[in-house]
């Protein structure tokens, strides 16, 4: 048989707070873990394997696999007894089959097939332990399925700015025994200013991994490029099956690349697989599970029935019923995701966008030519969460704004270009009321860059992060100050802030204190406020409608690292509202002939032609 999704446990150095993703044990009950696959539960307890990275996800397997049946296998010493549950989509729990084990001296080998026939529409499978009078140890559990799987080898792809990051990640791949048998390469694609070979544990890393790990030293061409090169490596320099995605700033489960490639391996058709995000900060935390693309409104979101920002420590998995239905995705993160070698031949390289959508996008285009992405519950990374960044308003706030519209045109069915007019005008309009000029200066140069067509996108690889950084320089905004402490201390009145922060209820409410800002923001500032904010603002409650009445704050940063000093300047205003009323007027007057541009280029875009000549350069 062959081992599909193994029964895992902390690591050594993993914090004692991870163990409800591993174990579901009493308040009164702790195992004392032996090893990643051995377990000993004490007299007089009860443990569950029914966690996030231990309950088998049998709906997905029974979705887009050719698996029919799974066998829990295990070798059990001691006392105790094994029961195996089933869930429904509802959440509901089905007892299946147990076993009684009395007094076993040696290791004693179990088994229990469980079938995958009711599994549709959702439904998990996991098995509990329990123990009277004496200890039971329980060793190398597993779901394993009994028709044989074509082997297949991964090729690991990471980019990195941060190399010590990335040296942590090359560390666990090289740490598991299991997953170097699957992984064939590792290519990391070094793109900082200090280099990966630099860096303290490099070289043990290396050592581990061997002649799999290759280092290819490039330019800064933002995650796309850096992605790509892995990929590009992979497909046209070996001959791997499977393409493994990986950001350097994880912490690895290094079981989701077994799971990963198990499941790719029993597909029923070439799938993408992704990996979920948990929260790095706080571990028990899942941040994202499946996500789609509203091609409505052309922007990602969670899919329908996906659960997020939940806490295993505090609701189990057993407790939660919504985690028990299949939810289905569009896309994956490229935090974590395994891209079959058939999909890249067929589907392409990813377009050259440098950071942001180029994983949403890729997707979107695998899957309108038949390749779907499946977020595969029991895989996941620990990632830093999205709620301690405010991309959208530093120095990204440009590659989601171009890439959004590249996406927009090359795959929604519908014709947005009015829903992307509107909400255009609105975010300048909310981002110019909270003085973040920046912000609106780097959109608006992302949609002239979008109007100006594709055939710049190759090029952009190398500009437009410069070219962003010195647009940036322009605007108090966009500079980080340590803390406010650095300026006078602010003069506003806080019970008034308090009661601006208050959102207003309804549209016309709203529309009449929009219409106030906007008047105060035309209003020439008082008199020494370009000096001594007014205010010290939390990233939390940065909001246009506290903001908007201002004439300065410090705005702390999403991570709390540092303030920038915002300064209200109504020429400012003036000029870059009248440049969003442009540049969004002519957008939608020329959205049908871009779209057609823009698909036109696409087979260029995503050749291996194209991208060889990128990494020729370097």
């Amino acid at each position: 048989m062959d081992a599909v999704h193994r029964i895992v446990l902390p690591r050594d150095d993993d914090p004692l707070d991870v163990r409800p993703l591993y174990l579901d044990e009493p308040e009164n009950v702790h195992c004392q873990v032996g090893s990643r696959r051995l377990l000993t539960v004490p007299e007089h307890a009860k443990v569950s394997f029914a966690t996030y990275f231990n309950a088998f996800p049998a709906s997905y397997w029974k979705r887009w696999t050719v698996v029919d049946e799974v066998v829990l296998r295990l070798q059990v010493r001691g006392s105790g007894r094994l029961d195996v549950y089933r869930s429904k989509p509802s959440g509901d729990v089905v007892h299946l089959e147990g076993e009684f084990v009395r007094d076993a001296a040696e290791w004693t080998a179990l088994e229990f097939p469980v079938s995958l026939k009711p599994f549709e529409d959702g439904g998990l499978i996991w098995f509990d332990a329990f123990t009277h009078e004496a200890p039971l140890e329980i060793r190398d559990a597993e779901w394993a399925v009994r028709q044989p799987l074509p082997r297949k080898k991964v090729a690991v792809a990471i980019t990195t700015m941060r190399p010590h990051d990335a040296v942590g990640a090359l560390r666990a791949l090289a740490g598991d025994p299991a997953v170097l048998d699957v992984v064939d390469k590792v290519f990391v694609a070094d793109q900082g200013a200090v280099k990966v070979r630099s860096v303290e544990g490099f070289a043990a890393a290396a050592a581990g991994l061997g002649d799999r790990l290759e280092v290819v030293e490039q330019d800064n061409l933002g995650g796309s490029g850096g992605f790509t090169r892995g990929m590009f490596e992979a497909i046209e320099h070996t001959d791997a099956d499977q393409v493994m995605l990986m950001d350097d700033d994880i912490r690895l489960e290094p079981e989701a690349v077994l799971r990963s490639n198990a499941f790719a391996r029993a597909a029923a058709s070439p799938v993408i697989v992704g990996s979920h995000m948990l929260n790095l900060q706080a571990r028990t935390r899942i941040h994202s599970t499946a996500e789609v693309v509203d091609l409505g409104s052309c922007f990602w979101r969670a899919a329908p029935g996906a659960v997020t920002d939940h806490d295993f420590a505090t609701s189990s998995l057993r407790e939660t019923p919504a985690l028990h239905a299949r939810v289905d995705a569009t896309y994956n993160g490229w935090w974590m995701c395994l891209i079959p070698r058939e999909v890249v031949e067929r589907t392409g390289y990813p377009l050259p966008l440098f950071i942001k959508w180029d994983d949403a996008e890729y997707s979107l285009r695998a899957l309108e030519r038949g390749f779907p992405t499946v977020s595969l519950p029991g895989s996941a990374v620990w990632h830093m969460p999205w709620t301690d960044k405010n991309d959208s308003t530093d120095w990204q706030a440009y590659f989601h704004t171009r890439n959004r519209l590249v996406l927009a045109a090359l795959h929604s069915p519908y014709d947005v270009r009015n829903t992307i007019v509107k909400h255009g005008l609105k975010l300048s309009l909310r981002h110019l009321l909270s003085m973040e000029y920046s912000t609106v200066a780097l959109q608006q140069k992302a949609v002239e860059d979008f109007l100006a067509g594709p055939e710049a996108l190759f090029d952009s690889l190398r500009t437009a992060l410069p070219e962003v950084r010195r647009i940036r320089e322009r605007y108090s905004d966009a500079r980080r100050l340590e803390s406010a402490r650095e300026v006078p201390p602010p003069t506003f009145d806080l019970v008034r802030a308090e009661a601006l922060l208050q959102p207003s209820r309804g549209r016309a409410a709203i529309a009449v204190r929009a219409a106030k800002s906007v008047l105060h923001n035309l209003r020439p500032p008082q008199p020494g406020t370009a000096d001594r904010p007014q205010l010290n603002v939390p990233a939390l409650n940065a909001r246009w409608f506290l903001l908007g009445n201002l004439d300065s704050a410090t705005v702390s940063a999403a991570d709390g690292t540092g303030v920038a000093f915002y300064k209200r300047d109504p020429e400012q205003f003036r000029v870059l509202m009248a440049r969003a009323v442009r540049n969004y007027r002519r957008l939608g007057r020329e959205w049908p002939r871009l779209r057609a541009r823009y698909r036109e280029a696409l087979p260029d875009l995503t050749s291996a032609e194209g991208w060889r000549k990128v990494f020729e350069n370097d």
